[in-house]
């Protein structure tokens, strides 16, 4: 039997399209979206305006805010699609703890496609020059987290339509 969903967070390093993605499988599942990057602090903001990573002690009260708007999306009954980075498996695990309403969809690039995006995107907050520390602190999911992989190559529209098939034939466990 399929567990009820109520959230799918859309992960991936930046400039992986995951506001993008995040945003359209929103609107196809008729749910609310929601951008982890609006909940980031501004001292976390300011750091990479100039190009300096964030730790994971800048990264905790971020994750800690989008986990607490996922507990309250989830008392107001609210499915969302959510676009966060979480690239550590301890990121991930803040978000969606023992959770089994929560799928994780990973968007899946190399560095040079991202790069080539990364540099044609104006006004972000993610400089281009912390796109390697980004790969650098990725943990890819395992299969025990259940994930939904799909590459970035395709069109968005493609890549949501990858991720509602899966969504819809891939077992829940």
């Amino acid at each position: 039997m399929a567990r009820q969903l109520s959230f799918v967070v859309v992960m991936g390093v930046s400039g992986s399209g995951k506001s993008t993605v995040a945003a359209e499988l929103a609107e196809r599942l008729d749910w609310t979206f929601h951008d982890g990057d609006w909940l980031h602090p501004p001292r976390n903001i300011a750091k990479l305006r100039v190009g300096e990573p964030l730790t994971d002690e800048d990264r905790r009260p971020w994750l800690t805010a989008i986990a607490t708007w996922m507990d309250e999306a989830r008392r107001a009954r609210l499915p969302a699609v959510i676009a966060c980075s979480a690239l550590k498996r301890a990121y991930r695990s803040i978000l969606i703890g023992s959770h089994s309403d929560v799928r994780l969809v990973y968007l899946k690039g190399s560095p040079e496609l991202i790069a080539e995006r990364m540099a044609h995107r104006h006004g972000h907050f993610m400089p281009l020059s912390l796109l390697e520390s980004q790969f650098s602190t990725l943990e890819e999911p395992g299969q025990d987290e259940h994930p939904v992989v799909v590459s970035i190559e395709p069109k968005p529209s493609q890549i949501v339509d990858a991720i509602v098939e899966q969504l819809i034939v891939q077992p829940s466990s």
